[in-house]
C-alpha cells in the first residue's frame, strides 16, 4: 500500500519516553494523528519545547505536539484507532489500574514492553481483541525529555493475530519504522527476551560494561549458561526462536545451543559488543537511578517462573534475579559486587 493511499489513523501513546517519543514522533512526522499521555510536569515541558528526533543524521522537530496529563483529557480527543504502550514492565500493573475505569472507551493497545507477561495482564483487563503484541529492536537513545536519537535502525515486530496488524504495519512502514508481521506472538516476544538478557543483569550487578563482561572468561560462560537456560525453557514450551528485524536471533541461538564455549564465546563477542558496546544497559541505568525498580523480575525472573512450570532448572537466571532484586531494594549495598566478578561467580558455585 502506497503512503498516499494509507488512511489517517489516530494513535494514543501512553508514555513519551525514548520509545514513545520515537514511535509517536515518527508517526506525527509521517502525517498521522497522535496524542501523548504523560505526567503533568513532563507534559508541560513537552508542550512548550516540542519533540526532537535525530534520525539518519538529521534533526526533525514536532512543534506543539498533542500532549495531555491524564486519560480523562486524552479521551476528549478521541476516539482512537490504536493505543501504544511505551512504559517499563514494572509500571504495567499500576498503569492498568489507572486505565481500568476507561477500559470500554480505550482502543486496542500495541504493547512494546519488554518481557513475555505484559500482554497476559493486558488481555485480562481489556480482552484479547484489544491487545496487539509488539516488539522494538531499533536502538533509541534519550538525550532529554522528548529528545531522542535513533542510534541503530532495526525495526518493529507486530503480531499478525490482530485484525489491525496489517494496517498498523503499513502505517509504521510509511513512518520509516521498518515494521514486520509475526505469525506467533510468543515466538516474537521470547526471542526478544533472549536479546534483552545479554549483559544486562550482570552489568548492573557488577557495575561493568558489556565489553568488560565479555572479555572476562568466567562471566562470558555465565552469560552463555543464562541464555541456554532460557532456550531450554522455550523448547519445553514448544516456542520456536525467530529472527527479529535487524537481529539474527536464530543464528545466535544455534551458536549458543550447539557449539562449545571455547568456540561460541569468540563468535558472539563481536555481535554483542556491536549491539551493546560500552553503553550501559537498562538494568544498570535503573539500578543507579535510585528509584528502586528493575525489569529483571520481568526478564530473568520470567525465565525462572516459566522454567518452574515447565520443569526446567534455571539457577543462573535465579541467581541474577535475586541478586539484582536485593541490590535494587537496598537489601544489599550497591558496592557488594561492583567490579568483583569472582565474588558473583563464587556465589553461583555455592
Amino acid at each position: 500500500m502506497s503512503k498516499e493511499s494509507l488512511p489517517e489513523m489516530k494513535f494514543l501513546v501512553i508514555g513519551a519516553g525514548a520509545i514513545g517519543t520515537y514511535i509517536g514522533g515518527s508517526l506525527v512526522l509521517s502525517g498521522q494523528s497522535v496524542v501523548f499521555v504523560e505526567r503533568p510536569e513532563v507534559a508541560d515541558v513537552l508542550c512548550r519545547m516540542g519533540l526532537r528526533l535525530k534520525i539518519g543524521g538529521s534533526e526533525q522537530r514536532v512543534h506543539a505536539p498533542q500532549i495531555v496529563a491524564s486519560i480523562d483529557e486524552a479521551l476528549t480527543h478521541g476516539p482512537y484507532d490504536v493505543g501504544i504502550l511505551a512504559v517499563k514492565s514494572y509500571d504495567t500493573l499500576s498503569l492498568l489500574e489507572m486505565l481500568r475505569p476507561y477500559a470500554v472507551a480505550l482502543p486496542p493497545f500495541l504493547s512494546f514492553q519488554n518481557g513475555v507477561e505484559n500482554e497476559i495482564a493486558l488481555v485480562e483487563m481489556l480482552g484479547d481483541e484489544k491487545v496487539i503484541p509488539g516488539t522494538l529492536t531499533s536502538a533509541i537513545g534519550r538525550r532529554g525529555a522528548g529528545d531522542i536519537v535513533l542510534e541503530r535502525l532495526r525495526g518493529i515486530g507486530v503480531a499478525e493475530t490482530h485484525i489491525l496488524a496489517g494496517l498498523v504495519v503499513d502505517v509504521f512502514d510509511a513512518a520509516g519504522l521498518n515494521a514486520v508481521k509475526y505469525a506467533r506472538a510468543d515466538s516474537m516476544k521470547w526471542s526478544k527476551l533472549l536479546t534483552n538478557l545479554w549483559a544486562n543483569a550482570t552489568s548492573a550487578i557488577l557495575d561493568m560494561s558489556p565489553t568488560e563482561i565479555y572479555r572476562h572468561p568466567g562471566l562470558c560462560r555465565l552469560e552463555l549458561v543464562m541464555e541456554r537456560e532460557a532456550l531450554r525453557v522455550m523448547r519445553a514450551m514448544n516456542i520456536p526462536v525467530c529472527d527479529l528485524p535487524g537481529t539474527p536471533v536464530k543464528l545466535m541461538a544455534s551458536v549458543i545451543r550447539y557449539l562449545p564455549n571455547a568456540i561460541s564465546a569468540p563468535l558472539l563477542q563481536p555481535a554483542i559488543g556491536k549491539g551493546r558496546g560500552d553503553k550501559m544497559p537498562s538494568f544498570h541505568i535503573d539500578l543507579h537511578s535510585g528509584h528502586g525498580k528493575s525489569e529483571v523480575t520481568y526478564l530473568n525472573g520470567a525465565v525462572v517462573r516459566f522454567g518452574e512450570e515447565a520443569g526446567v532448572e534455571t539457577p543462573v537466571n535465579r541467581l541474577l534475579t535475586e541478586t539484582l532484586t536485593s541490590l535494587t531494594s537496598g537489601a544489599l549495598p550497591l558496592e557488594t559486587f561492583a567490579h568483583k566478578p569472582e565474588k558473583l561467580l563464587s556465589r553461583l558455585n555455592t
